[in-house]
């Protein structure tokens, strides 16, 4: 696509200088727009994803005590780093609705895990500069279908891509001359199933079709610090059947996707690098404002920012570190503690990806 735009402006210009003559001035500014151009997209050929775990910024269900008070911004601290990326991507843990009645069965509101945060929080998405945002996970039904519709209203009112549920199981959006597709998977309620490879590979194909990059995120496997490994097989967790987490983004990749972003299990897991394209198993919370249990590795934060090139294949990364504790949104960890956990789980679970991760976060995968 872009090489065919680059051949057009040439073509078209040659065209106009058959037959005709030209002062120098004028032929060194043609020169000039095409140079310019090709500099353009040369420049382009490297793409910088970034992508983090849970956001729930608050909710004012059971009531407004589980609302931040006024003032700071949810992604103050890590802003520098989060407005670095080309794409920006997150996974929306609740929705982001102003209506809507708790559609779990809890005789106690008070220990009932709903998030509902007011619609007004999308400024806080946009301002930071998120392109693309999951929604396919085990809250987007807590406040049932006006839930999703204005979850859905809001992240587009803020230009905002987003898919995962029945009603919007794919998106295409263009930045910077380039073309993605989306689309995002959940064992849950509402959500595109992480069981069923066979439609995944169908989405996937389909949005090969008509993008230059294909992204795709899930929400799977068991939760908690007893499941930081990915087990390569089926995780199931309060009798739930939470995915083969594995083998669904190996599927998705065989089937086209560039890059694959996983989180669900409330820690992080694991980076591979499959057939040429990058995988996070588990991204874990990032900025998740009360209501979460945020205590040891729960409270790593890892942002993973991605360089790939514009057939999807890796080139390098760097895992920027940071941390919540409770009621505090994210802030960057001069002890570097999701990088130490990522390399070691990495190591131990994918060796066969070769994976170099350096002090400073940065990671390359290491060439036979």
């Amino acid at each position: 696509m872009r090489k065919f735009f680059l051949f057009a402006i040439i073509f078209g210009l040659s065209y106009t200088m058959q037959g005709q003559k030209y002062s120098k001035e004028v032929l060194d500014s043609m020169y000039v727009i095409v140079k310019n151009t090709q500099l353009k997209l040369e420049k382009s050929k490297r793409i910088t994803i970034m992508a983090v775990g849970d956001i729930m910024m608050g909710t004012n269900f059971p009531n407004d005590s589980y609302l931040p008070p006024k003032g700071k911004g949810p992604f103050d601290d890590v802003n520098s780093i989060l407005k670095q990326a080309d794409i920006l991507f997150g996974n929306l843990e609740g929705t982001l609705t102003d209506e809507g009645e708790n559609a779990k069965r809890c005789s106690d509101p008070s220990k009932c895990y709903s998030f509902r945060s007011p619609e007004s929080f999308g400024n806080y998405l946009e301002e930071t500069g998120f392109d693309v945002m999951s929604i396919a996970n085990n809250h987007i039904g807590d406040f049932g279908e006006i839930g999703i519709k204005n979850t859905s209203k809001t992240l587009k009112k803020h230009k905002i891509a987003y898919a995962g549920v029945f009603a919007k199981p794919s998106a295409v959006f263009e930045k910077n001359g380039i073309t993605y597709g989306f689309c995002a998977f959940a064992p849950n309620k509402d959500c595109i199933k992480i069981h069923n490879l066979t439609n995944a590979k169908e989405i996937v194909q389909e949005l090969k079709q008509k993008a230059d990059i294909v992204i795709v995120s899930f929400h799977g496997g068991a939760e908690g610090t007893k499941h930081t490994h990915v087990p390569r097989k089926t995780e199931r967790f309060y009798g739930e059947d939470r995915g083969d987490v594995y083998r669904f983004a190996h599927t998705v990749i065989d089937a086209g996707a560039d890059i694959v972003l996983g989180h669900g299990p409330h820690v992080s897991r694991a980076f591979e690098v499959y057939q040429n394209k990058f995988i996070a198993y588990s991204l874990g919370n990032f900025c998740t404002y009360s209501r979460f249990n945020l205590t040891g590795i729960k409270g790593y934060a890892p942002i993973a920012e991605i360089e790939i090139d514009t057939d999807g294949n890796f080139i390098k990364g760097t895992l920027h570190s940071a941390k919540q504790i409770d009621e505090i949104y994210p802030f960057i960890d001069e002890k570097k503690r999701a990088l130490k956990e990522i390399q070691k789980l990495t190591q131990e679970d994918f060796p066969e990806s070769k994976l170099i991760f350096e002090e400073d976060g940065s990671f390359t995968q290491q060439k036979e």
